[in-house]
């Protein structure tokens, strides 16, 4: 591993911050993390909408882009649910 390339503990705590600064929503968990060819890309589970009861909060899931330093990239909102929801994965476009 090159000196200037951080861990993976180490990217994983800087991509949850940098998602919380720019979106100023809190990032409760990381459901996804893989290493790239450009550096690394996780899915970020965020809190957009606290409600009562708590399972009724709405959540989301945003995908993490991140160069090989660590620096955010870009991201994209990719899914919104509820907290109380079961996680339904879709295939094709339905």
């Amino acid at each position: 591993m090159a000196e200037n390339r951080p861990g993976p503990m180490e990217v994983l705590r800087h991509a949850r911050t940098q998602l919380a600064e720019l979106t100023g929503m809190t990032a409760e968990s990381v459901s996804s993390f893989e290493q790239t060819q450009d550096g690394w890309s996780l899915e970020i589970e965020v809190l957009e909408l606290s409600r009562v009861p708590d399972t009724m909060s709405l959540m989301a899931s945003y995908q993490v882009d991140l160069d090989a330093e660590g620096q955010l990239t870009g991201y994209r909102r990719v899914r919104r649910y509820e907290r109380g929801r079961a996680d339904a994965h879709r295939s094709g476009g339905r």
